[in-house]
């Protein structure tokens, strides 16, 4: 018998600049993949925070102004949000509502699928971190399974 399938996990420590900023991880999965030794299966990629988005769009930068643009106007900064108060579970003031609530948005985690030891996508396709409430060290998990 052969072997049946594998699994290969791959962990991405970003540091995020601004509090709210796309960065790209194609790059970054691409190592994934080429490191893995799987030649077909399921990419996933997911994100550790609950303030960041895990992405999937054209990487255009009028389309990232925009898509920012967009969140802006759903989530906007000033609004007497519930978690903007003092949290003593916590010891300190929560002002992060936004961040939470765009990560909501975007979601924290997509699929790709690997055929033949590439990323099947679409030839625009751009995969981003979303960060909405940094600078802040993220980390990113890459589980790829498959044979």
């Amino acid at each position: 018998m052969g072997q049946i399938g594998m699994i290969y996990k791959n962990e991405i420590i970003i540091w995020t600049k601004e509090y709210n900023e796309m960065i790209k991880l194609l790059p970054y999965i691409e190592e994934s993949v080429a490191k893995c030794g799987i030649k077909n299966g399921m990419v996933t990629v997911i994100s550790n925070h609950t303030t960041t988005g895990i992405m999937v769009n054209e990487g255009l930068e009028c389309l990232e102004k925009d898509i920012s643009d967009f969140l802006e106007r759903q989530v906007p900064e000033q609004f007497p949000y519930n978690h903007a108060r003092m949290l003593k579970s916590y010891g300190s003031t929560a002002g992060n509502a936004t961040g939470h609530l765009k990560s909501h948005i975007t979601g924290n985690h997509c699929h790709f699928v690997l055929w033949d030891g590439a990323l099947i996508k679409g030839d625009a396709q751009e995969l981003y971190l979303c960060e909405f409430d940094g600078p802040s060290k993220r980390t990113i998990q890459v589980v790829i399974s498959g044979e």
